[in-house]
């Protein structure tokens, strides 16, 4: 199955239940379902150290190769609050939304380290994950070796902490 076959959902759940959504949807014969997750970089002593953490807590991404009546068949499932989107769409992914859970998609649900270039004043980020996103580096901690991103996703404004490799040079 191509990745543009894909119909893409994502549910609000309680953050505690997410692991138990996301199994709960695969058993159930829906190709692929996940809490995304990312790398943070953390200073435990005196050493950079990889972490990784929840990208959207409480967030299950749901890959199905047919389209679901959402309603129906994750009525049962005991932790999920609400599906992102709207009605009429079928509570579907769209646009920017559903490119950015297709690269989720395509790293399986994880997010790495990114590259960031750096020049003066001016920084950006060069990482195939984030194109498409209106992403911006709000903060960058040089001795942890993280930025703090800030990006939209489903109307919200979001943002996390993440490893990166920092470049120097001409932007």
């Amino acid at each position: 199955m191509t990745v543009q076959n894909m119909f893409v959902y994502c549910l609000f759940c309680q953050t505690e239940r997410t692991e138990y959504v996301a199994g709960e949807i695969e058993r159930r014969g829906v190709h692929r379902a996940f809490s995304p997750t990312i790398v943070k970089r953390q200073r435990v002593k005196g050493e950079n150290k990889d972490v990784t953490y929840r990208l959207f807590p409480g967030y299950v991404f749901v890959y199905s190769e047919t389209e679901l009546n959402t309603s129906a068949e994750f009525k049962e499932i005991r932790g999920i609050i609400r599906r992102l989107g709207n009605v009429e769409d079928n509570f579907l992914l769209k646009g920017a939304d559903l490119d950015f859970a297709m690269r989720l998609y395509q790293k399986d649900g994880m997010v790495g380290q990114v590259t960031v270039f750096k020049e003066g004043d001016n920084v950006r980020i060069d990482d195939p994950m984030w194109k498409g996103i209106k992403a911006t580096i709000t903060r960058i901690d040089y001795k942890k070796e993280r930025a703090r991103v800030e990006f939209n996703f489903a109307g919200t404004k979001c943002s996390t902490w993440v490893a990166i490799s920092l470049i120097e040079g001409k932007v």
